[in-house]
């Protein structure tokens, strides 16, 4: 437990060097398997998706954030809920929500450099954070970025912290004890309810029929047989899963794909020609995802390598399950982690470098179960589509506007594990303005 606390990834990058594509452990009281095969993957979270639920300890730390939201609940609540929030995040109501991504990352973008500066360097977690904040505030709320908004940046990045951390313990104390930490999260905990609540209650006196976003969405949604609609609790324990969740991974994805592009003349130089060529100036809108498949690819293989959620949430076995040759017992406990079976050289021949050919024709998709930064199975990120749209009008904005390059001595990307897999000293980039604003689509 140590180790895995001290290096997750090391660790557990070792078990498969070692033991291969299934490794057992006891730790306590427990019996611990590592799965590592994309093949046996795939007989784990969609074959026998039913025999499994999620780990206690994980759902205990995440509901403190989180509450009893879609990623935490279980059975026949999960499954309403599920219901419920799928429209919400189908991929033609995702597109609606294009244009208020690409108004936000025109504003963001705009201001990264000061007016009158033409080049300089930028911190690019500062920049991409503010944005996917931005983003989600709009998407959800219908509001722009604040103050307020500007604090729960940080609060995110510190309950995160204190989530991985509380993992590895096997309970939580009470955060009113006056322990190390213990004020900061609380701190944390505040600001990001504060937000969200007054959110709804300003809401609630509005109308949920005047505004066309998520929190509409949620206040407004019924269970089809029974008319019934989420509780108040459900539509805020829903609103923190969405605000928390939507805007850090997208932020952290963003991250990791800006330091590698940079770092890659060739693959830069084929993102900004297509990007022009493409768009001719152009906002990029929903209808122009399929036409941006090197950028695409580029994104993608940046996930592959740094995944954002490195490590999913671990289950448990509620009855014997087969995975190839091995049984797995009852109450045992499964891990899955992404950043190491999306760097095994079966599947990806090159696996540490960044190589976005891998994806770039419609017919170059990694082995199923290989790439899962959004997991697979019933609990697939209900996301998927919202994150992908989002990174890529971004990315494709940042290139229409700038171009980008490592500062001299730039130093390696080194992953640090919370909940998300964050760059240890951040990424800071040379940004030159390429030119005149880009034109906007009647």
């Amino acid at each position: 437990m140590a180790e895995l606390q001290r290096d997750y990834l090391g660790f557990t990058s070792q078990l498969r060097a070692q033991y291969g594509d299934l490794s057992y452990a006891r730790v306590a009281f427990e019996h611990a398997y590592d799965v590592f095969s994309p093949e046996l993957v795939r007989e784990l979270l969609v074959a026998n998706a039913d025999g499994l639920k999620r780990w206690e300890r994980g759902l205990e730390v995440f509901e403190q954030l989180m509450g009893q939201s879609v990623l935490v609940t279980e059975g026949e609540v999960w499954q309403r809920q599920r219901r419920m929030l799928q429209p919400g995040f189908s991929p033609r109501r995702v597109a609606g929500y294009a244009a208020l991504m690409s108004d936000a990352a025109a504003k963001g973008l705009d201001a990264a450099l000061p007016a009158a500066s033409p080049a300089g360097q930028v911190d690019m977690d500062r920049l991409f954070t503010g944005l996917a904040m931005d983003v989600i505030l709009r998407t959800l709320f219908s509001s722009e970025a604040s103050e307020e908004s500007a604090r729960a940046v940080g609060a995110v990045q510190v309950a995160s912290e204190f989530a991985f951390r509380e993992m590895f313990h096997p309970m939580t104390l009470p955060d009113w004890l006056p322990l190390p930490g213990k004020a900061a999260k609380r701190r944390a905990l505040r600001t990001l309810r504060d937000l969200v609540d007054g959110h709804i209650a300003r809401r609630r006196v509005a109308g949920a029929a005047e505004h066309d976003d998520l929190l509409g969405m949620l206040l407004s949604a019924r269970e089809e047989t029974t008319g019934e609609g989420l509780s108040a609790q459900e539509v805020r324990d829903q609103c923190m899963v969405t605000f928390q969740a939507g805007h850090e991974t997208t932020a952290t994805a963003l991250l990791w794909w800006s330091r590698l592009i940079a770092g890659d003349a060739e693959a830069l130089e084929g993102a900004r020609r297509e990007v022009d060529e493409v768009l001719q100036g152009e906002t990029p809108s929903a209808a122009d995802m399929a036409r941006l498949p090197w950028l695409t690819a580029t994104l993608k293989e940046a996930m592959r390598l740094y995944p954002p959620v490195p490590a999913l949430m671990s289950r448990r076995t509620t009855r014997e399950i087969q995975l190839g040759e091995w049984r797995i017992p009852k109450g045992a406990l499964v891990r899955v982690t992404p950043w190491v079976i999306q760097r095994d050289g079966r599947s990806f021949e090159h696996p540490d470098r960044f190589l976005p050919q891998r994806f770039a024709a419609p017919d170059d998709k990694a082995p199923r179960g290989a790439w899962l930064p959004f997991g697979t199975g019933p609990r697939v990120c209900i996301g998927q589509h919202f994150a992908m749209l989002e990174m890529t009008v971004i990315a494709a904005m940042l290139l229409q506007r700038y171009q980008l390059g490592l500062p001299q001595g730039a130093p390696a990307c080194e992953p640090v594990m919370h909940v998300t897999l964050r760059p240890r000293n951040g990424v800071t980039l040379n940004l030159r303005r390429r030119g005149p604003a880009r034109t906007e689509r009647p």
